[in-house]
């Protein structure tokens, strides 16, 4: 015990890079996951008295986390009130009449969006888009995907709060006593980084692949579960004599594919029609626009045995066909429980494909997932039901709709309460929080679930390792040793530096983890070579977030590579070359006007 205690007086600093060498060797080898290796450094550096309780602590009065938890809360109330979906649906709807342009306006849009959103739910959405743009124009869906999250990540770049990376950093260099960032501060530098990144794009997309992706990634990479279900006109109803094209419902969460009248199923011309009372109109629709359909009761929605079981009133569970149903290959209308319960079929999924030719026709199969909607006995009755499995309340929420404005005004109310340095972007966040929970454009429930923990827990611990390098004395020998192989070096240089040596290593490693660990000795090292610091600070930003070469740099590059079915080489193909006109132009930016 002694000689562990003599050996970390004598060799404080080098046992502490020991243990930053052991976490990184960790992060390659992928053998838990990063936010798991940096609880266990931060831990390490406890045990071993090099990061006292207080000082582990301390990080969490650190905003940036904050801050980035707030922005996840905002970004959820714009998809609970439908905000991102009807966007979605004017670029469908655009693309249906100029499939060409609405490449190019998607392109723009993804960048607007997100430079103030959290770019993974954006991505998520734009996935089924990118498929359905690529049947519209003939494009490959290859050459499609990549560019798509390359605008998005690059979007990213173009403001503060458009990445989580960019508010670790701002707030570590807070915190060291720089000058606050404002939301804007790095926007001209991000927008030439962008603007060479498009160019780069158009210019290399011969080395996108071509090849069709043999995986299901229009279903699968979004997550999405589509229905197929009915709308049926009440007798009574204010719809009867108004052509179908007026409901104004149309767009990607809801497709017509049919009307029913009577005995006889029409699939063309159909937007003209005038409406009449019974009939049923044939949708496909996803979740979340079932539910909205649903809440809104102008129609009654999918089947039942008795006409009368109202949709609109009770729960909505979820239960999936078990393999065994003795009603296998039956139609659905025939299932026993739909004629024994007071119940409505309100969807039917299954995978890859909508089953057919309408909902009461439709031949039920194993694994069809069925969305139900009744009392409590009846769901009850559901639960006991040993042909049925997993029957729980959905999970799926209609939009709140009318809620909307409320969503839009928070967020633009912290871009231009932080942009006009009228209060931190941190405050301005967690106030537009409180406004979107107290008047429920989001549950508290939701909210809270749109929080990613894991970046948040990585991010503090990065920050408790990060403190624990300065106390140990860390980060000085790191600074003395480069320090002399730098002294003759011009500024210039070391942005250049800085960039691409964080733009290396976020490619292998979580780059929050990355930008955490750097953002310190990146100062440290401008105070001791006598240069400005906020140059260097945002080329670490940009260079820790425009990764572009691997399916693991950056989280939605995963999502992208898994949903076109991509090889590795394909990101390094375009990616290697995209990392380095960025990394050029931005750092020649700043150098130019820093």
């Amino acid at each position: 015990m002694h000689f562990i205690t003599a050996l970390l007086g004598v060799y404080r600093a080098e046992i502490g890079l020991v243990i930053l060498a052991a976490m990184f060797f960790a992060f390659v080898r992928e053998r838990y996951s990063p936010t798991v290796i940096a609880v266990v450094g931060a831990c390490a550096y406890a045990l071993l008295g090099m990061l006292d309780e207080k000082s582990l602590f301390s990080v969490f009065s650190n905003s940036a986390p904050l801050t980035v938890g707030a922005m996840f809360i905002l970004s959820g109330a714009l998809i609970r009130t439908g905000v991102i979906s009807r966007v979605a649906d004017i670029i469908m709807a655009r693309a249906e009449k100029h499939p060409r342009l609405a490449l190019a306006e998607v392109a723009v849009g993804t960048i607007v969006l997100s430079a103030f959103l959290n770019n993974t739910p954006v991505v998520v959405l734009l996935i089924p888009i990118m498929f359905k743009l690529a049947q519209a124009t003939g494009y490959p869906v290859k050459k499609l995907l990549i560019p798509m999250n390359t605008v998005a990540v690059l979007g990213g770049c173009l403001t503060l709060v458009g990445t989580s990376t960019n508010l670790i950093v701002a707030g570590i260099a807070a915190d060291q006593g720089m000058a606050p960032f404002g939301i804007f501060d790095i926007t001209l530098y991000g927008l030439a980084g962008t603007l060479a990144g498009v160019a780069a794009l158009a210019a290399l997309s011969f080395l996108l692949p071509s090849d069709p992706p043999t995986i299901d990634g229009e279903n699968g990479g979004g997550n999405v579960q589509d229905y197929l279900t009915e709308l049926v006109v009440p007798h009574d109803s204010d719809l009867i004599g108004r052509e179908i094209a007026s409901l104004g419902m149309w767009g990607r969460s809801v497709e017509l594919l049919a009307l029913k009248r009577g005995g006889d199923i029409r699939r063309r011309d159909l937007l003209d029609e005038e409406l009449r009372a019974g009939d049923r109109l044939i949708v496909r629709a996803d979740g979340a626009a079932i539910m909205t359909l649903r809440e809104s009761g102008a129609l009654s929605l999918g089947i039942a045995a008795d006409s009368s079981t109202p949709s609109d009133e009770g729960a909505v569970v979820e239960a999936m066909v078990a393999p065994s149903h003795p009603s296998i290959g039956e139609r659905l209308m025939d299932i026993p429980f739909l004629s024994a319960l007071r119940v409505r079929i309100i969807g039917i999924h299954r995978a890859r494909h909508l089953p057919g030719p309408d909902l009461s026709g439709a031949r039920v199969r194993g694994a069809d997932r069925l969305l139900i909607a009744g009392s409590a006995d009846a769901i009850r009755s559901l639960r006991d039901n040993q042909h049925l499995i997993g029957v729980d309340v959905s999970r799926v929420r209609a939009f709140r709709r009318k809620k909307a404005w409320i969503a839009m005004a928070a967020m633009a109310g912290v871009v231009l309460l932080s942009a006009l340095n009228i209060i931190g972007i941190g405050l301005a966040a967690v106030i537009a929080v409180g406004l979107i929970l107290v008047t429920r454009c989001i549950d508290p429930e939701e909210a809270w679930s749109a929080i990613d923990g894991d970046v948040l827990i990585l991010i503090f611990a990065m920050l408790a390792v990060g403190l624990a390098l300065e106390q140990a004395g860390s980060v000085a020998l790191m600074v003395g040793w480069i320090t002399p192989l730098l002294q003759s070096a011009p500024q210039w240089s070391l942005v250049f530096l800085i960039y691409f040596f964080a733009l290396i290593l976020s490619e292998l490693l979580s780059n929050n983890a990355v930008a955490a660990l750097l953002a310190p000795i990146t100062i440290a090292l401008a105070h001791q070579l006598g240069v400005d610091a906020r140059p260097l600070i945002i080329a670490l930003m940009i260079g820790a977030s425009a990764c572009f070469a691997t399916p693991i740099g950056y989280q939605t590059n995963a999502l992208v590579y898994a949903a076109g079915d991509y090889r590795f080489s394909d990101f390094v193909r375009i990616g290697v070359p995209i990392n380095i006109v960025v990394g050029l132009a931005v750092c020649t930016t700043l150098v130019l006007l820093e």
